[in-house]
């Protein structure tokens, strides 16, 4: 069982930033891939990006040149570095993780950029 904790979440001004990190019970390097997911109100959850054991990124189109991904296998810790944030990125961010064909989820953190 994979427990996964996310931080950073807040309140933000359209044009800021934040940096919201998850961290793993296991190895992150062990994971087949790792990342991020939203839900906005009234939305379906959607993918953000993820992060391959082997390195690869993939981003939404909406968030690419703005969202950074990052792994530090040392620490268990999945970041994702938000710039140039906009309204419409306000939602529940969840992390996730694939281990052995079985997906796992943080509990979310929340995410408001206001106007």
């Amino acid at each position: 069982q994979v427990q996964l904790v996310e931080s950073g979440g807040g309140l933000v001004q359209a044009g800021g930033s934040l940096r919201l990190s998850c961290a793993a019970s296991e190895r992150t390097d062990n994971m087949y891939v790792m990342g991020w997911f939203r839900q906005a109100p009234g939305k379906e959850r959607e993918f953000v990006v993820g992060i391959s054991r082997g390195g690869g990124i993939y981003y939404v189109d909406s968030v690419k040149g703005r969202f950074t991904i990052s792994r530090d296998n040392a620490k268990n810790t999945v970041y994702l570095q938000m710039n140039s944030l906009k309204p419409e990125d306000t939602a529940v961010y969840y992390c996730n993780a694939r281990l052995f064909l079985r997906d796992y989820w943080g509990q979310g953190t929340q995410v408001t950029v206001s106007s």
